[in-house]
Parts: structure tokens; C-alpha cells; sequence
């Protein structure tokens, strides 16, 4: 979607996104959707904006008759609107095109659940949202919670919208099943349950009379903890910082793939150290990134860079490696920062740089090493080094450092 104050909102120069993702090496993107016609950003205070955003395009026409609350036509939610469509395509294909991944976002979730209920306008999203009974012309009856400020959207309580949302979500899967780089999203931070599980399996199940198959997700700070999403349908998901995957994230067993997203840690945070210490416990470390400010932060604040370049190296790094081979063994190194296929190769990460111990007992012979900055990526040849036992190696530069030991 395009956000902004004008009316309609300022449009996003994506050709320029793809560019800036293309400098950098980043090779995966979410594709946001966002429910209301508006965010009120002064509900997000800290984040440099203080205004209003409008939003478009949405998934349905405004046809009225009548006018919905923010003086426009009222939503017809039996038609979907072609051009929404259209760009969702143009927009992956172009992704898909540079080998950058798209998870597709079918639902926004944080405006109703989180923001909704803040100040300076409570209510503002459901206000804004096309399922509110005055914004529509479906006569559409959705439950209202207990506060009296939120419709009951993301949920299975009610039966009509439902049927709306599960229209749409085929609609999507027509758009792009056909494209290799799809995932899907069931919502940022919200939804129920039981309703995001039904999103789950509606894709999977609509999925299976299509050629293709794509993995489908659930993130984290909605209603589901650490434990619902992992015995979810889901095939991957984002863990919260709720959920403990903050500034220590523990080691992943795979069971699903962990996209871990600053989103549902920090918000706006982060820095370089969290990267490599998520990539080498298991994780895909995801940067919610400001990019030029028009909607969140500061314009071009420097703050960023040093995340987007350590996301850069570790995914050269990756790329360098027999990466399916690598599962964390926090146990190898006294960091406890390792992923390894003990003895072919170790990756280890000193977050504080100077010496590390590596159990190199499995490895047998002479193995190469090699020392890599986590944000500038100078990689360091150090030599060789003796398998068969715990050695200790140095880092030769200050502050903290990667490094990698492996058979050639």
C-alpha cells in the first residue's frame, strides 16, 4: 500500500525499493497490506511522525451508494478491485525478477489489535476499517469487543465476513500461485487463533488445485504465543520478543522456519550484533527497515546502515557455505554463537571479539580459517589449523567478529 498525508497518499517509488534491496544485497521483502483507509502514526510515538497517514489502494472497489466516515463512496465488498490485483503481481514479479523473496501479507493485524485502542483517537482503525457497518454497503454485522472500539474482524465470529475474507484470500492465491519467490502472510500481529489457522489452511487446501505450493506464515505479537504458532498449521513462523528472541535469541530446532523479524522484537530496533547472533542460532534475521522515512523514523537515519550491511554480509557468508548442512551447536563454542556440521565446518560469532574456544574434536586433519568483519565483510585468511581437539583462536581486529573454520 502507499501511506502519506495527501489524499490520496504520495506513491511509493517501488523501482527505487528494488534498487536500494538490490545495493544491499537483501533478498527478501514483506509486501504489506494494511486493513483501514487510515493510520493514525500518533499512536506509534517515538517513531518521528505525529500526523495522519492515508492509505490506498485497499482490495475492494468504493462503489457506494452512500458515503462511508471518512466522506468517500462506501466499500462494495463483493467486488474486488482488478488494479489491486494487478499491482500485487506487477510489484512480486518485479521482486522475483532481481531474486528477491515476497511475503505476500494478506491481513494487517496491529492497526485493530495494538494501535486501535491508543491514544490521542481511540477506535481510529476500526473506524477506518471497510468492515465497519458504516463503511460498506453489505450491511455486514460485525461483533464488537468488549471495549466497545474494536470489530472482531480477525476471528471466526462472524460467518459473512468470513466468507468476504476467504473471496479475497483466493483472490491473492489466483494473483501470484503461478510465481516461485511467493510466501504468504496471514497477518502482522494480530488474529486470532483459531481464525488464523483457518487462514492457514484455507491457503494450503485452495493451494492444492493450483501447480504451485508456497510456505505459509504466522508472526508473532498477535494473540498466539511461541508455543500456539509452532503447533500451528503453519510452515513458518516469527517469533516475539514476548516469546524471548531479543537481545539473546535462543537456538532454532527446526521443527519450522524461523523468519525472525525486528518487527515483532524491537518495532523500529535492532543492531548489527542481533543479526549474526539470530543467523548463527538458526534463524533468517528480518530488518524492519525505515528506508528514506516518508512514513516511519527519520529521513535516511544513519542509525540503520550498520544492521543492513551486517544482513548483507551474513547473507554473502551464507551463500559461501553448505548452509543445509550447518544446524546450531551453541555446545561447540564458547561464545555459544556456532552453527556447524561438526567436523567439516564451523561458523562461530564473538560478540565481543577477542579469543574463542572451538571443539574441533570431530574434525580430523588440517582445517582453513578465516576471520570476517559483521558489518564492513573484510574477510581475514588466517591460515590453517589442527582438528581433533578444543582449540582457542584470536580475532585480529578489535570488536566483534565471525569467525569461520571449515575443510577444504
Amino acid at each position: 500500500v502507499d501511506m502519506g498525508r495527501g489524499d490520496p497518499p504520495e506513491a511509493f517509488d517501488f523501482d527505487a525499493y528494488l534498487n536500494f534491496l538490490e545495493r544491499h544485497g537483501h533478498n527478501f521483502i514483506r509486501l504489506w497490506a494494511w486493513d483501514s483507509v487510515t493510520w493514525d502514526s500518533r499512536t506509534s510515538p517515538g517513531h518521528g511522525k505525529d500526523f495522519v497517514h492515508r492509505v490506498a489502494p485497499l482490495p475492494w472497489l468504493r462503489t457506494g451508494p452512500g458515503q462511508a466516515l471518512d466522506g468517500k463512496p462506501k466499500f462494495d465488498l463483493t467486488k474486488l478491485s482488478p488494479a489491486y490485483f494487478e499491482r500485487m503481481r506487477a510489484r512480486v514479479s518485479a521482486a522475483g525478477r532481481r531474486g528477491i523473496y515476497v511475503s505476500v501479507m494478506l491481513f494487517e493485524g496491529w492497526g485493530l489489535m495494538h494501535g486501535n485502542r491508543r491514544k490521542p483517537d481511540p477506535g481510529w482503525a476500526w473506524r477506518a476499517h471497510p468492515f465497519h457497518p458504516d463503511n460498506n454497503v453489505n450491511g455486514l454485522n460485525v461483533a464488537v469487543g468488549s471495549d466497545g472500539l474494536s470489530g472482531q474482524v480477525h476471528s471466526l465470529a462472524s460467518p459473512a465476513a468470513n466468507a468476504i475474507q476467504a473471496a479475497y484470500i483466493r483472490k491473492v492465491v489466483d494473483t501470484v500461485n503461478d510465481l516461485d519467490n511467493v510466501l504468504y502472510e496471514v497477518i502482522n500481529e494480530g488474529g486470532q487463533k483459531e481464525w488464523d489457522w483457518w487462514v492457514v489452511n484455507l491457503v494450503h487446501e485452495y493451494e492444492k488445485t493450483k501447480p504451485k505450493q508456497h510456505p505459509v506464515g504466522i508472526t508473532g505479537h498477535g494473540a498466539e504465543n511461541l508455543a500456539s504458532m509452532l503447533a500451528s498449521p503453519a510452515d513458518w513462523i516469527s517469533p516475539g520478543s514476548k516469546d524471548g528472541y531479543r537481545d539473546d535469541p535462543p537456538a532454532w530446532d527446526g521443527k519450522k522456519v524461523s523468519l525472525l523479524d525486528t518487527d515483532h522484537i524491537w518495532g523500529i530496533g535492532g543492531n548489527a550484533a542481533w543479526v549474526w547472533k539470530s543467523f548463527l542460532r538458526g534463524h533468517n534475521p528480518l530488518f524492519m527497515d525505515p528506508y528514506d522515512g516518508a512514513v516511519l523514523g527519520k529521513p535516511w537515519d544513519p542509525r540503520w546502515e550498520p544492521i543492513r550491511r551486517a544482513m548483507t554480509h551474513a547473507r554473502r557468508l551464507a551463500e559461501r557455505v553448505n548452509l543445509a548442512a550447518l544446524l546450531p551447536r551453541n555446545d561447540l563454542a564458547s561464545t555459544q554463537y556456532c552453527l556447524a556440521n561438526p567436523g567439516q565446518e564451523y561458523i562461530v560469532y564473538l560478540p565481543q571479539g577477542g579469543e574463542v574456544t572451538v571443539d574441533l574434536t570431530a574434525a580430523s586433519g588440517t582445517l582453513a580459517v578465516e576471520w570476517i568483519h559483521p558489518v564492513e565483510g573484510a574477510v581475514t585468511p588466517s591460515g590453517t589449523i589442527a582438528g581433533g581437539a578444543k582449540r582457542t583462536l584470536k580475532a585480529p581486529f578489535d570488536g566483534h567478529a565471525v569467525l569461520r573454520v571449515w575443510k577444504r
